[in-house]
């Protein structure tokens, strides 16, 4: 129990006073019990053109990795015929990219193609205003999360094309693990995302969401439950516990993005070589359309 200091406890002794109705108030006359706060609230945009149509060759399931840089192509030929992975993540866009992308081209993306390796486009921008992440100081503004959104999905769009990556392919917004101590804070999360997500539906393309299951995952996960629209078409959740399936847990329940919509993120920071070819990566794990 708290210690409270002898002010504070006659306040608190008032307050208890007052809320059963005072001296001798029976249990009918007694004020009912304030209702809980929900940490999200349902917030609903217009989502004209929903998510482009799904084609089953969009669809992968399997081993994919992700790595900071775009990596050789030379590396990319090595592991595609040694690895277990068909798959990976390429920052293709944003303003808070940890790693320059030199590599990273249309002429890249074609032969990366050809080799038959499929992407996870990644967009990496404003952070949640709680966020404590030095290296990513720009924060999304609650009062504007939703305009944000939008003008980051088309800040996205312009990188999946200046790659060659075209209409229907999906890319995924970041928002790195953030303090769940403020609601408020996750709320702009999550209103951000709806912008978002509105913004490339209405451009032609799939909407990802990368975050923690722990933070940015059950704010989203919140949102669904509360009937917030329109949600983004893929998650792809962070939870390093080893184990390469998709099958969520914690907030991120069955029946959430259920349909061919998840990506996992089991593993990070993991030097792994084959072909002779080495390279420090996150694993993932695949059930979800990309790119390709």
């Amino acid at each position: 129990m708290r210690y409270l200091r002898p002010a504070a406890l006659a306040a608190a002794s008032l307050v208890l006073l007052l809320a059963a109705g005072g001296p001798g108030a029976s249990a009918d006359e007694a004020a009912p019990a304030a209702a809980a706060v929900p940490r999200i609230r349902p917030t609903l945009l217009p989502d004209r053109f929903g998510p482009p149509a799904l084609r089953t060759r969009d669809l992968y399931t399997g081993a994919a990795f992700d790595a900071c840089t775009a990596p050789p192509l030379e590396t990319l030929r090595a592991w595609r015929g040694a690895s277990p992975y068909g798959a990976l993540g390429i920052y293709t866009s944003g303003g808070q990219r940890g790693c320059t992308q030199p590599r990273l081209t249309a002429d890249w993306v074609r032969q990366a193609r050809e080799m038959g390796w499929r992407f996870l486009p990644v967009h990496v921008g404003l952070q949640a205003p709680c966020s404590d992440l030095k290296r990513k100081p720009k924060r999304i503004d609650p009062a504007r999360a939703v305009q944000q959104g939008r003008e980051e999905a088309a800040e996205a769009v312009g990188g999946l094309q200046a790659v060659g990556l075209g209409g229907g392919s999906p890319v995924f917004l970041d928002i790195e693990a953030y303090p769940m101590s403020d609601p408020a804070c996750g709320q702009a999360v999550v209103d951000f995302t709806l912008g978002w997500t509105q913004g490339l539906h209405t451009a032609g393309y799939r909407s990802g969401f990368y975050s923690s299951l722990d933070s940015g995952i059950a704010d989203l996960a919140a949102a669904a439950r509360a009937g917030s629209s329109p949600l983004p078409d893929t998650l792809w959740y962070a939870r390093w516990d080893d184990h390469a399936d998709t099958v969520g847990g914690g907030p991120l329940s069955p029946e959430l993005w259920a349909d061919h919509q998840r990506v996992h993120q089991y593993r990070g920071n993991v030097e792994e070589t084959y072909g002779g070819a080495t390279l420090t990566v996150d694993r993932n794990q695949v059930d979800a359309p990309l790119a390709g």
